[in-house]
């Protein structure tokens, strides 16, 4: 009951709010993956309620995927058609339930948080550049297609170019007069007015573009927008207009080799895409919840399984649709839930009312979804912290802006990964002179290890005592150290061994194996 009381309606307003955002991209990711429109409102609806109940995770949204679409038409023309693409959706989804109970999901961890902020902006960065042809109404290609190269031929910039020579007035004004809307609803006077503070900004903007757009249309006004500007859901008319939109699993594709290389192609990423996703929730989530990541795996395993068996695309937990649910306050994963609601309802009862719904209107509330998270001052405190943080974070994000998803992050974990080897070629022990004495008159030299010195370390262990002067005397001080890994004992071992031979004298102090040891 004290859900009801605090959460439901920070809940219920998201829910919305995701909704809107949802049903488009479902429709696009559909259309550019050449899927039955009706399959990206299935994964969508799936991914709302079904891994909505099963997941543990408070703010992550669930659908079809942009980062699977080249994946999706791949598979799709290599099995010979939809439906044999269907059972490797299915076999994928119990690959990940396996993975979850293998507590794969641990490899989330792994992932720097400079690439997952540079994900994140970069996501930013494609909503705003995506949705500007959207915006002016220019919608040559699919409104969730993600990637800089595009099918068509054109790239993100030469859309952008094309769409301010060919815009649509009426898309254009109203573009233009919800986004200004949503600017305003952000700004500290609508806040501190408590009546307007509890409508959704994008609801608002949503109910404004539908109105404006029916007065041009009565008003026989030229800003009239179009249905090829609108909204666009399949309408399914009866029992036998349902039964054949909707597509089912081909199960003799289990004798084809190739089930079972797009089984697994789309297990691994899938489950990449979902745990990077989750990671970067939680790390913008207010109340700084975590999520159990092998959990997640689970959910989204059975999802998928389902989704393969009703028609739907392959689903992933997906920063965008999350980002706006977090954006727009919700509490508890009944948003995600909730939103997967309002998806089947709108199939099955108002598919004529919501295809009034101007496509420029959405594109405006996904700017601004897009600014939050790639806005200058993320910029400047990763710059204020320094290189090793900076540089991956810009990697990742020209590498995702310029690719895709899963390429940017990788190159951009290359990058991480390079500046974390060279963190630890750097500070693997303190080196310091004239510490101790020696009674033959020697120069001292004391090498203090870390507290975990492992086969990172080696190079620059092996370089610094190669470069040690002839006839000193050197002690080698292991008491700091918890853990000192084979190879770095190897290296300091040998040099123990050699050192007579160049006149140097070596004490070594609580290291494994040679504590209090002399040479």
């Amino acid at each position: 009951m004290s859900y009801f009381k605090e959460d439901f309606k920070y809940d219920l307003t998201s829910s919305i709010v995701v909704f809107l955002v949802a049903l488009p991209l479902c429709l696009g990711i559909a259309l550019a993956s050449e899927a039955p429109l009706i399959s990206g409102l299935i994964s969508g609806i799936i991914g709302g309620i079904i891994i909505g109940f099963f997941s543990k995770s408070s703010l992550s949204v669930s659908g079809p995927a942009a980062g699977l679409v080249v994946i999706v038409l791949d598979n799709v023309e290599a099995l010979g058609g939809y439906e044999p693409f269907l059972v490797a959706v299915s076999l994928a989804g119990l690959l990940q339930l396996i993975l979850g109970f293998a507590k794969a999901g641990i490899i989330g961890l792994y992932f720097p948080t400079s690439v997952i902020r540079g994900m994140l902006a970069a996501i930013g960065l494609i909503l705003i550049l995506k949705q500007i042809p959207h915006l002016v109404g220019f919608d040559s290609d699919a409104f969730g297609e993600m990637e800089f190269f595009q099918a068509d031929g054109n790239n993100t910039f030469s859309a952008i170019i094309a769409s301010l020579e060919n815009f649509n007035n009426g898309s254009f004004v109203i573009g233009i007069i919800c986004l200004g809307l949503l600017v305003l609803w952000e700004s500290k006077y609508i806040k501190g007015v408590k009546a307007l503070k509890q409508i959704p900004g994008s609801v608002l903007a949503v109910a404004i573009g539908l109105i404006l757009n029916q007065i041009f249309i009565s008003s026989g006004s030229a800003l009239a927008i179009g249905k090829e500007h609108l909204v666009s859901i399949p309408i399914l008319s009866g029992e036998g207009g349902l039964t054949a939109a909707l597509k089912f699993p081909d199960f003799s594709a289990f004798s084809n080799y190739q089930t079972y290389v797009t089984t697994i192609t789309l297990a691994i990423v899938a489950s990449l895409e979902t745990l990077l996703s989750i990671e970067a929730v939680d790390k913008l989530d207010p109340h700084k919840r975590h999520t159990p990541k092998n959990a997640e795996l689970k959910a989204q395993g059975i999802g998928n399984f389902v989704s393969g068996l009703i028609g739907g695309l392959p689903i992933t937990a997906v920063i965008v649709r999350s980002s706006a649910n977090l954006d727009s306050g919700a509490k508890t994963k009944m948003s995600a839930i909730m939103h997967g609601i309002w998806l089947l309802l709108a199939v099955a009862f108002f598919p004529t009312f919501m295809n009034q719904i101007p496509l420029a209107s959405l594109a405006a509330i996904l700017i601004v979804v897009g600014w939050k998270l790639t806005k200058p001052s993320i910029y400047k405190k990763l710059l204020a912290v320094g290189q090793q943080q900076f540089i991956p974070f810009v990697v990742t994000i020209l590498a995702i802006l310029f690719t895709d998803l899963l390429i940017g992050i990788i190159i951009g974990l290359v990058v991480g990964i390079f500046y974390i080897l060279r963190a630890n070629y750097k500070v693997p022990y303190n080196y310091s002179t004239g510490e101790f004495k020696t009674d033959d008159g020697r120069e001292a030299i004391k090498i203090e290890l870390s507290e975990h010195v492992s086969f990172l370390n080696k190079a620059r262990l092996q370089t610094t005592l190669d470069g040690l002067p002839n006839g000193c005397h050197v002690m080698i001080d292991g008491s700091r150290s918890k853990e000192i890994e084979f190879d770095a004992m190897e290296v300091i071992e040998e040099f123990r061994i050699n050192a007579p031979e160049r006149d140097i004298v070596v004490s070594v102090k609580d290291l494994p194996g040679g504590k209090g040891r002399m040479a």
